[in-house]
């Protein structure tokens, strides 16, 4: 039974991810964009882990660790562009 519900929740999270890159495309402003791509982030975070527990390996959850850690300082620096102009003051 977990076994369906692993997969419903991989579906999900890819229906998730194809829904935000649509946004990362047609969004009118480069804040909703960057909002996009923030939330792909934690979908793809949610993936890793998904497929972790789905192959039963504690390989993926360290992947996902540094892939949330470059995501935030990925977020920040965008957010920071957008406020300032540049990232490096």
């Amino acid at each position: 039974m977990i076994l369906y519900a692993l997969i419903f929740a991989i579906a999900c999270f890819c229906a998730a991810l194809l829904f935000n890159l649509y946004r990362v495309v047609k969004a009118p402003g480069v804040t909703d964009r960057v909002l996009a791509l923030d939330t792909m982030a934690v979908n793809a975070i949610a993936l890793i882990v998904l497929f972790g527990i789905y192959e039963g390996t504690a390989m993926f959850f360290e992947a996902s660790l540094l892939y949330a850690m470059t995501g935030f300082v990925a977020t920040v620096a965008f957010a920071k562009f957008i406020l300032r102009g540049d990232i490096i003051e």
